[in-house]
């Protein structure tokens, strides 16, 4: 019964060890989404595709409404206590240090744009063929976000 049981498991460890090497040989999207993983309207109708680009673009619109109020509130109103601190004498602001900063962040600002102008247009062209293969679930998501957002 024991050497059964050691066959047995020795069987179930060479096929994992298997699968593991087989999904080590596959790119990532292959093991996700099978082999035939290129653009979605080649696999779902259009009425899918829409569906699916609306409801997630209704999810992340309504999201970036929700986390929006959040962050300008919080924004917001830490400007408000930190005016009324100084006005109120408990802090004091050096304003002219911090224009000088603010003047040094914008010069670093535009160094760094200037430096990363290669990346933005390899990430605009890469958008843009997405949007290109994948026009109606992209026009669903960007429905479903102005909808996300109004809500």
């Amino acid at each position: 019964m024991a050497n059964r049981n050691k066959d047995v498991e020795e069987e179930i460890y060479d096929k994992v060890v298997d699968l593991t090497e087989y999904a080590k040989r596959q790119r990532w999207w292959n093991r996700l989404f099978g082999k035939n993983s290129g653009p979605v309207a080649a696999k779902y109708s259009v009425a899918t595709q829409i569906a699916i680009g609306g409801a997630s673009g209704w999810c992340a619109g309504y999201l970036f409404q929700k986390v929006g109020k959040v962050a300008a509130t919080a924004v917001g109103g830490g400007l408000l206590l930190l005016q009324i601190a100084n006005n109120s004498g408990y802090i004091q602001v050096d304003w002219k240090r911090v224009e000088k900063d603010v003047n040094k962040a914008k010069k670093q600002l535009k160094k760094g744009t200037d430096q990363a102008v290669p990346e933005l247009n390899t990430f605009m062209e890469k958008s843009t063929e997405f949007v290109k293969k994948n026009v109606v679930i992209t026009s669903g998501f960007v429905g479903g976000f102005l909808l996300g957002l109004a809500s």
